[in-house]
């Protein structure tokens, strides 16, 4: 509103001076407009060669990526025939082994310019899982109640705390006047 008034009173002022000062004031602001625009859209004065282009991101490379996994896998295998298979699904006998096949997927795939997990590596390790370890898992988990010494203490001991706080707020309550 104040910026309208005062363009308002400044071209008043300059229309009512003269109208040749106005003409002028219209061609100089379309050259400048013009001035400017070129200004921000012209191409013809950069040399596109002089500009340095940023190096361009490498991308994965998925078939090297799986032959790595494969190189992988196979080490992995190959260490896991020394472990007897009725302690594959005891963690204790394989974990270095283990390790050292994580750390080949994630140094394989980062070398090769692949993230690490992705969707290929992930399926690659799950079929490695479903091979080694299919039969680890408990098809039934067995409950278990605890001793009768325990489960009677743990019910004891919430029954004789309600009753000390129960006694202890009635003895409260007929000594308030001593308390007080």
């Amino acid at each position: 509103m104040l910026l309208n008034r005062v363009c308002g009173i400044f071209i008043h002022d300059v229309m009512d001076t003269n109208p040749l000062a106005v003409l002028k004031l219209l061609l100089v602001g379309i050259l400048v407009n013009s001035w400017m625009t070129r200004g921000l859209s012209a191409t013809e004065n950069i040399n596109v060669e002089s500009v340095p282009r940023r190096p361009s991101v490498a991308l994965c490379n998925e078939t090297q990526l799986l032959w790595e996994m494969e190189v992988c896998g196979e080490g992995f295998k190959r260490e896991m025939a020394y472990v007897d298979p009725q302690n594959w699904c005891n963690l204790t006998h394989f974990i270095s082994e283990y390790h050292v096949f994580s750390l080949c997927t994630e140094t394989n795939a980062g070398r090769i310019n692949c993230y690490w997990p992705n969707p290929l590596v992930e399926s690659y390790i799950i079929r490695i899982h479903k091979h080694f370890f299919s039969n680890c898992t408990l098809e039934r988990v067995i409950l278990v109640d605890p001793p009768d010494d325990t489960l009677t203490i743990l019910i004891l001991i919430p029954v004789f705390l309600t009753l000390a706080m129960i006694a202890l707020v009635v003895w409260c309550s007929k000594r308030s006047d001593i308390l007080a």
